[in-house]
């Protein structure tokens, strides 16, 4: 697939931003776990928070396409960095632009688009994860307002996002029909960080555990109408997932360009690493496999981008791209031996940020799933 000479531009401005800016202080904020939120508004300048958004309300007015080539260059100058915004594009910003009214769009997808504010999502719950359909979070209607009370879990951005898409149950009796989704400024009363994550990786990243604890929240603030919210949740996991996808594609290509630059200065037995087979066949591996995985994203998001169902390929796209970028990015680390496992080289960072791809917004179990319905 060949891209466009304007998204050729894009993308390099994009690198040239995170290579700047993203790259050499990813090491530093993985160590103090640092939300960079200047950087973040340097993104926001570029339009990155608000790629698919029509420039009518203050977004670039691009496509899927262009969403994974950003998220990519965002991801290879740091994964914690992209993941945030990732999850302001899709699902936050593609759910408000599908099913919001003209009132909420105007409130809250134009500062979204226009990165004055950063979306969340709350979906997963302690005991719920694959099975959506199972959330225990309830939105109660009184009056002129909803009352929201329950945990949210492993939410993305839930103490620097300004605003989350809240999913909940309106009705218990009705199962997947009786779930609806909310728009929830975070400063609302009875939205409480609970506590933040200990994670394995993507440090510059909050992830945290929300409690609602008698969260009033106006009526106005529901998504489409009461049941929509099963229906709502699900539609935004296929962008969702090919922005994973191009995540996993930046990162891994990080590592692997590292590697690449090691063996071809690293000498062993009179030579490069890189000339001996055992290294450079590892390597080129890993490059076609980055390929693959990179051609796979682009062709889901062109799908979507021609109106045509992709919930099998953004699952295949997802599914290969995030296994194949922890494989490079272990090889990466075999490559430099003992300093790829020390801080002083990015690899070990790296792989550390890069696992996570394989669980969230759908396992790789989940996706095979998806997969193997599709070719019933």
């Amino acid at each position: 697939m060949l891209l466009t000479p304007d998204q050729e531009m894009i993308r390099e401005a994009v690198r040239d931003f995170a290579q700047q800016e993203l790259w050499p202080n990813a090491a530093e904020w993985d160590k103090q776990h640092h939300f960079p939120k200047d950087v973040h508004q340097g993104l926001a300048a570029l339009g990155a928070y608000g790629i698919c958004v029509p420039d009518s309300l203050g977004g670039a007015g691009l496509d899927y396409l262009t969403l994974a080539l950003v998220l990519e260059e965002i991801a290879a100058g740091d994964g914690g960095t992209s993941t945030a915004i990732s999850v302001t594009n899709c699902p936050v910003n593609a759910i408000l632009m599908k099913y919001g009214n003209a009132a909420q769009q105007e409130q809250w997808l134009r500062p979204l688009a226009q990165g004055q504010m950063l979306g969340a999502f709350c979906l997963t719950e302690p005991h719920v994860g694959s099975d959506a359909s199972a959330l225990r979070t309830t939105a109660v209607r009184q009056g002129d307002e909803y009352v929201i009370n329950g945990v949210k879990q492993f939410i993305t951005s839930g103490k620097n996002g300004h605003v989350a898409i809240v999913i909940a149950v309106t009705d218990k009796a009705a199962g997947k029909k009786g779930m609806s989704a909310f728009i929830v400024p975070t400063h609302s009363p009875g939205w409480i960080v609970a506590r933040l994550e200990d994670k394995l990786g993507q440090h510059s990243s909050d992830t945290a555990q929300i409690n609602f604890d008698n969260c009033r929240i106006p009526a106005e603030n529901l998504i489409g109408h009461e049941g929509d919210g099963y229906r709502i949740a699900l539609s935004a996991l296929e962008g969702g997932r090919i922005g994973i996808a191009a995540q996993s594609i930046g990162m891994a290509r990080s590592a692997l360009d590292v590697a690449v630059a090691y063996a071809k200065e690293r000498e062993s037995f009179g030579t490069a690493i890189f000339n001996h087979q055992a290294v450079g066949f590892r390597l080129a591996e890993c490059a076609t496999q980055l390929e693959a995985a990179r051609q796979l994203a682009w062709h889901a998001a062109s799908l979507r981008d021609a109106g045509r169902p992709c919930l099998k390929e953004a699952a295949m796209a997802k599914l290969f791209a995030s296994e194949v970028a922890e494989k490079i990015c272990s090889t990466a680390i075999q490559t430099l031996g003992g300093y790829g496992v020390v801080s002083d080289f990015p690899v070990e960072r790296i792989y550390r940020d890069v696992r996570v791809c394989q669980i969230y917004e759908g396992t790789s179990d989940v996706q095979k799933i998806i997969i193997q319905r599709a070719l019933a």
